[in-house]
């Protein structure tokens, strides 16, 4: 799940360099507090929190391989979206993971954003980015295809043009491993998406990714931006967005995707809303979540609880991506760890 390019802020880590976080305060030292307690039991006879980390991130992408073929083999042209939606966070739920965003399911020139209600009578149909999160304890996978559903399969270059970029991407920081630069991803994905004549998106960009929280502040650009930050160790989303050379090479927030993620924490005025936001604070903690989940958990009571919550800032809305000239866009996503001069990817 993407975010927008802020040009490579401080992130968190698993590994040795230093904790950030996007996360409420208040929120965070929750899910603090449960790490803590959670390794106190395992004892100090096992690994190092980094190392638990590390092997829920790789349960999280063993998952995420299982259920990247199971999308490819369910989506169909004209099937509802609602439908590929509930299938897919079906089956992350029935292999073991947790569903850590709500899968994105985005057609031609939104690049990001966009999951169906209940009652969304979209279809599947064009250039359709399908975008997945996978955790394990917290732990995070993030993947992302894109599927050509024109009768001509007039996209095939511009899906094999974010594909070829994320490969290229990934030997670069299997190369220089901790040490590589923003700069370096950045200028291998800008070359190898214009080399094939289209251009990439230049303020969406990869991500950290930190326990219960899906964008942990470093950014990885889509182009060279001349930063000579270290990438460092942690755990990394790299996702390049390809467009038309006719594109604008640029994204606008449009209307609302109906997924939500929590603002901060304050006790909401009515019991209704209370009683969703503990559900959303118990369960999902910082990740994203979906009108459709508090729908199914609460019924139409949960509609009215969204609005109470967005209007006392509790809870904030992620806006579609949609590329300004309206062009077309592919993505492609992985998710990696660097740790102990190692780099692992997660779903290839």
């Amino acid at each position: 799940m993407t975010e927008k390019d802020y040009s490579g802020t401080v992130t968190g880590k698993i590994g040795k360099n230093a904790k950030s976080s996007n996360m409420p305060a208040n929120l965070k030292a929750e899910v603090i507090n449960q790490k803590e307690s959670k390794l106190a039991k395992i004892g100090e006879e096992n690994n190092s929190n980094s190392d638990i980390n590390i092997n829920d991130y790789k349960k999280a992408g063993e998952i995420a391989k299982k259920v990247k073929n199971y999308a490819k083999s369910i989506i169909k042209k004209d099937e509802k979206l609602i439908d590929i939606a509930e299938k897919i966070e079906a089956e992350i739920l029935k292999l073991g993971g947790e569903v850590a965003f709500p899968v994105n399911l985005s057609i031609d020139d939104v690049a990001a954003h966009y999951t169906p209600t209940l009652r969304d009578e979209k279809k599947a149909e064009g250039l359709l980015k399908v975008d997945i999160g996978i955790h394990i304890n917290g732990s995070i996978c993030d993947i992302a295809f894109t599927m050509d559903l024109t009768p001509e399969k007039k996209y095939s270059k511009l899906i094999e043009a974010s594909e070829s970029a994320l490969k290229a991407a990934l030997e670069i920081v299997k190369h220089n491993k901790e040490n590589t630069t923003l700069s370096q991803i950045g200028e291998t994905i800008q070359k190898e998406i214009e080399k094939r004549g289209f251009a990439p998106i230049v303020n969406l960009s990869g991500h950290g990714l930190d326990e219960f929280d899906i964008h942990s502040g470093l950014t990885i650009p889509n182009y060279n931006n001349q930063s000579t930050k270290e990438l460092g160790e942690g755990a990394f989303a790299i996702e390049p967005f390809s467009t038309l050379s006719s594109g604008s090479g640029l994204i606008y927030e449009a209307t609302g995707s109906n997924i939500y993620h929590i603002a901060k924490l304050s006790q909401p005025r009515e019991n209704s809303a209370r009683e969703v936001l503990d559900w959303i604070s118990e369960n999902k903690k910082t990740l994203p979540f979906s009108q459709r989940e508090l729908e199914k958990k609460f019924g139409t009571r949960a509609l009215i609880a969204i609005a109470s919550l967005r209007r006392q800032g509790i809870i904030a809305e992620f806006m579609q991506l949609v590329e300004k000239n309206h062009q077309p866009i592919s993505q492609a996503e992985t998710s990696l760890i660097v740790h102990d001069g190692v780099v692992e990817i997660l779903c290839e």
